[in-house]
């Protein structure tokens, strides 16, 4: 049954149509062209992929590439990196200069002292003895 249809579909594709192309006023015929339904299919698949392709080729091979948001010149891009390089050794140089001054008001403060271990130890005494 499935074959059946699948015929029927293919023959219909392959039916062949004239498109006539009159005159209004004088009722003359200016184009005729025998056309079927697969051809019109191919035709119009085949100008798709033109179109397609010829407007890839226009933004890829011409100036209408920068005007893509997020699309810019090897300059930008270099200069964008070596201004990341810089933001992250800025952020770590700050960093570092805000541990320091947390140790320095911990020092001022007093809150950073450490208790020393006081307990007393007892040392034996060296004395020499005389045998």
């Amino acid at each position: 049954m499935a074959t059946n249809e699948f015929n029927n579909t293919l023959s219909r594709l392959r039916n062949s149509y004239r498109l006539v192309v009159m005159n209004d006023d004088t009722y003359e015929e200016v184009v005729t062209f025998r056309l079927s339904r697969l051809s019109v299919y191919i035709g119009f698949s085949t100008l798709f992929v033109l179109l397609v392709g010829l407007t890839i080729a226009l933004i890829a091979f011409t100036p209408l590439k920068y005007y893509i948001p997020g699309y810019g010149t090897r300059e930008s891009r270099t200069a964008l990196q070596v201004l990341k390089i810089r933001t992250d050794s800025l952020e770590r140089a700050i960093r570092y200069k805000d541990q320091y001054l947390d140790g320095v008001k911990k020092a001022l403060s007093g809150n950073g002292i450490q208790v020393l271990d006081t307990i007393p130890v007892a040392v034996p005494s060296s004395q020499t003895s005389s045998d």
